[in-house]
């Protein structure tokens, strides 16, 4: 039997004990994350879309909900993240820096995801200009999937600064651009290099001899739009030899600009790959002139804060062997 120093000593030693579980788990609870996946995906897509309501659609859930989650995440993290304007929600500088961090987390939660499903991979998210959407990713994505026959395939085509805007707004993975263009956010890495062909149609004045830059600078022009790296490279090129130009087309793509010249109403300046089936079959003929050669580089851009997963990694590794 106890005696009462032997009761009062071991109600203090159990009082000590429960102090310390109890700090013990208020320190767990205080290490427990707080901010979560759902958190962070509506606020990515509140970030991309610029209203709670295109957001909502986007995660399928309603518009209160994705509020209601929105605010929760604010309250958490204890700073606004978004300035309200009208209905728009525009990201601050809180926003801004969480932004590429909840990309990158959700782009590991994805690929957990699909890290056992065997039947299904993660889809590779790819943008490109025209000239490399069109005449060169096609044949490398056909050869890529081969070894990634479960990988979805996802392809934007659009102009050197849709491009851009695309891999800085974490909307795809990797992007293909031929122009010098650029963003804060990204890292640019030289790919491979195409040429710059003036074309025109067989029975065109200056189809046969050779074109003088006077002559050049004198005939109708039809070129790409303004913002596509093909119309920024012909500029470069043909302004500094050439001087001015009489553009009187411009077409956001180089089909229309092919049959139109071909028409003989005008001349055109295109890659080499994108008009190589119309000068080997007659359709078009490349102008002889005194200027030189034009090439340039063609480039992949990546985000700084973007993770790249397996498939699109693979990727990458595939399209410089393709260069080399």
């Amino acid at each position: 039997m106890l005696g009462a120093a032997d009761t009062k000593k071991k109600r203090t030693i159990m009082a000590k004990m429960s102090g310390k579980t109890d700090q013990h788990a208020d320190r767990i609870a205080s290490q427990r994350l707080r901010v979560n996946l759902r958190q962070l995906e509506v606020f990515a897509a509140t970030a991309r879309a610029g209203t709670v309501r295109a957001a909502a659609g986007q995660v399928s859930r309603s518009q209160s909900a994705a509020s209601a989650t929105l605010v929760e995440l604010e309250d958490t993290l204890g700073v606004q993240l978004f300035d309200r304007v009208g209905r728009r929600l525009l990201l601050n500088e809180n926003g801004r820096a969480l932004l590429p961090k909840a990309m990158s987390l959700l782009d590991r939660a994805a690929e957990l995801e699909h890290l056992f499903a065997a039947e299904h991979d993660a889809p590779l998210r790819l943008a490109a200009s025209l000239t490399i959407g069109e005449c060169l990713l096609p044949e490398l994505l056909a050869d890529w999937k081969i070894a990634h026959p479960a990988s979805p395939v996802q392809l934007m085509i659009g102009n050197t600064s849709e491009v851009i805007a695309a891999v800085a707004g974490f909307d795809v993975d990797i992007g293909f651009v031929e122009g010098r263009q650029t963003h804060p956010q990204l890292i640019v890495h030289a790919w491979r290099s195409d040429e710059l062909v003036i074309i025109a149609a067989p029975g065109h004045a200056l189809a046969r001899g050779t074109a003088s830059a006077r002559q050049l600078g004198e005939a109708t022009w039809a070129l790409r739009e303004r913002g596509s790296g093909t119309r920024e490279a012909v500029e470069r090129w043909l302004l500094e030899h050439v001087g001015s130009l009489r553009v009187d087309f411009e077409f956001s793509s180089p089909e229309a600009i092919k049959r139109l010249v071909a028409a003989g109403s005008a001349l055109g300046c295109l890659p080499r790959e994108v008009v190589a089936r119309e000068l080997e079959h007659g359709a078009l003929v490349e102008l002889t002139t005194r200027l030189p050669r034009a090439t340039r580089r063609l480039t992949i851009v990546l985000h700084r804060d973007k993770h790249l997963g397996r498939g699109a990694e693979d990727f990458l590794r595939h399209c410089a062997s393709f260069a080399a």
